[in-house]
């Protein structure tokens, strides 16, 4: 199966507004979760937003209300919608999907200056 590919990130000013893509091509069955993680220079690889298959979702509690995740099933595609950045939004975005396994894009870099 294939690797999500993700598009959208780039250099915003605090306060913008960014919105990343997610697409998940081919031939792939019964995708369950997909969402996004965010590292940034020396952290962990840190949980932003989920939503499965039904369209549940769930955000980290430092994203909430500034964040919506929304997704496409036809197109097996996700996207984060990002308002109110703050430079310590700033990180690689890394999206996934689920199905037996789960499948990494290579990220997209954001960074909110200050």
């Amino acid at each position: 199966q294939v690797q999500p590919v993700e598009s959208g990130g780039g250099l915003v000013q605090a306060g913008g507004s960014l919105r990343l893509s997610c697409a998940a091509s081919g031939s792939i069955r019964s995708i369950n979760d997909m969402g996004w993680f965010r590292q940034a220079p020396g952290q962990q690889r840190d949980l932003v937003a989920t939503i499965t298959r039904g369209g549940f979702t769930n955000y980290a509690h430092s994203v909430q209300g500034r964040f919506t995740i929304s997704r496409d099933n036809a197109k097996n595609t996700i996207y984060l919608q990002m308002n109110s950045l703050k430079p310590e939004d700033t990180a690689v975005y890394y999206c996934y999907y689920s199905t037996i396994y789960t499948h990494w894009g290579q990220g997209t870099q954001v960074t909110v200056s200050s």
